[in-house]
């Protein structure tokens, strides 16, 4: 029979439940040109406003990996497993969690994606290593995760290709916000990339994409359960972004603020706190630790003990990025031309932060982008970030700023104060505020 894709459209347009079979043809009519970019958006619109089942969400999930290739990392002697976070500001956790795992034995091949919008990219930061391959060969690729124990790199073109192309779609057609497209997207790659576990790190707050906890509760459990559904063990903790995570935001900065962790010089608690808790959480779904304490105490001394930072190390040199970056950082990492102290103005406590007004002052200073094909100055950003409940005196800085110019550190000076609200108090918020398991 011949396969329409408007029969599709119309069904999920009426609220029907569509058979895996109609949605995989779908996806493979798509994946091969038979299937319009505006019948593709058509079937977007009527995804978001119909939602999907939770079968419907495994199937298009599944049709979606298997539109490309499939890693299979067979061959290594150690559990496989990822981590992906929804996005924040401050947010550079995978910098050291990816070696922290390899640290003890597990391998991680992550794949990562570059920042849109206020959120930061950890290709991004990874861009501001001089050499450093964020899109190597497959053999590069395979080399770094067997050699050091873990590689962090870009979607390449034949891992999920579909998605690249309908998440384009779906960004000028107003339907990213579909849980169920959402939940796709993120764990098509994913299960591509041949893992054995995988946790997700799920922000709410200010600063998230889902900034209610009801909203970033069901986008976990939705990527839980479709994973899990689709055989990929997998669990996920859902952290606070109503302040940035790490006192840095921007790419260069993020990166000293890394190396500074995982080398013991510097460690913001809550960045250890969040790290921590999602490589035990790992350590945990490989069977690498049977308690919960025994994982927590098995990645805290991959960390303390130097362990990891051997890993990171050996993963830039392998990547192409210099042997001796991690003992040489200031000589790697290119200085802003404008440093300079931003003032609180007023006195009191940081009461409130506007986590989303942060990263648009990086994107401000020429550190994110408005637009995909947007450039990116890898060199600006801020760093000594206050946070919440910190008290402060109107000569008290609540931040460094690193910029190119003049004109952009003024702009981004302005929407760092407006996003500061000093008061009398401050709220407290849960670090980690839920986790949720393929059991709930």
């Amino acid at each position: 029979m011949v396969f329409l894709p408007q029969e599709v459209i119309l069904k999920k347009r009426n609220g029907e439940k569509l058979p895996k079979e109609d949605i995989a043809r779908f996806i493979v009519g798509f994946a091969e040109g038979t299937v319009s970019h505006a019948q593709a958006a058509a079937f977007a619109m009527a995804v978001y406003f119909r939602d999907m089942s939770m079968d419907e969400r495994v199937a298009l999930t599944l049709a979606m990996r298997d539109s490309g290739s499939v890693l299979d990392w067979s061959d290594l002697d150690g559990p496989v497993a990822d981590k992906h976070s929804t996005g924040g500001v401050g947010d550079n956790v995978s910098l050291m969690l990816a070696p922290i795992l390899a640290a003890i034995g597990i391998y991680v091949p992550m794949i990562s994606g570059r920042g849109l919008g206020h959120t930061g990219g950890t290709l991004d930061k990874f861009d501001s290593i001089p050499g450093y391959q964020t899109q190597p060969d497959n053999t590069l690729f395979r080399n770094a995760v067997q050699q050091a124990g873990c590689a962090i790199i870009g979607q390449t073109a034949d891992l999920a290709p579909v998605d690249k192309t309908l998440y384009a779609i779906r960004d000028v057609t107003g339907t990213v916000e579909s849980i169920s497209l959402i939940t796709a997207s993120i764990l098509s790659k994913k299960l591509a990339a041949g893992l054995g576990a995988l946790v997700l790190d799920v922000k709410t707050g200010s600063g998230a994409f889902m900034p209610t906890l009801e909203a970033s509760r069901d986008l976990a459990k939705s990527l839980v359960d479709v994973a899990n559904g689709a055989g990929l063990k997998t669990g996920a903790l859902i952290t606070d972004m109503n302040q940035p995570l790490a006192s840095a935001a921007g790419n260069g900065l993020e990166m000293r603020n890394a190396v500074e962790f995982l080398t013991g010089k510097h460690q913001d608690r809550r960045l250890r706190e969040v790290t921590l808790a999602l490589s035990a959480e790992i350590s945990l779904m490989t069977g690498m630790a049977e308690t919960s304490a025994a994982a927590r105490k098995k990645v805290e001394v991959a960390l303390d003990s130097g362990k990891a930072t051997e890993h990171f190390s050996k993963m830039v040199s392998v990547l192409g990025g210099p042997a001796d970056f991690v003992e040489r950082m200031d000589e790697h990492l290119q200085p802003a031309p404008i440093v300079r102290d931003v003032l609180a103005g007023g006195r009191g406590t940081i009461a409130e932060i506007n986590t989303r007004g942060v990263g648009m002052a990086v994107v401000a200073l020429g550190g994110g982008r408005a637009t995909p094909t947007d450039a990116i100055d890898h060199r600006v950003g801020f760093d000594r970030l206050l946070g919440l409940g910190a008290e402060v005196e109107p000569t008290t800085p609540i931040a460094r700023i690193h910029a190119a110019d003049e004109a952009s550190a003024a702009d981004a000076e302005a929407r760092l104060r407006s996003a500061y609200f000093v008061g009398s108090g401050a709220p407290k918020f849960a670090l980690i505020a839920d986790r949720i398991t393929a059991t709930e």
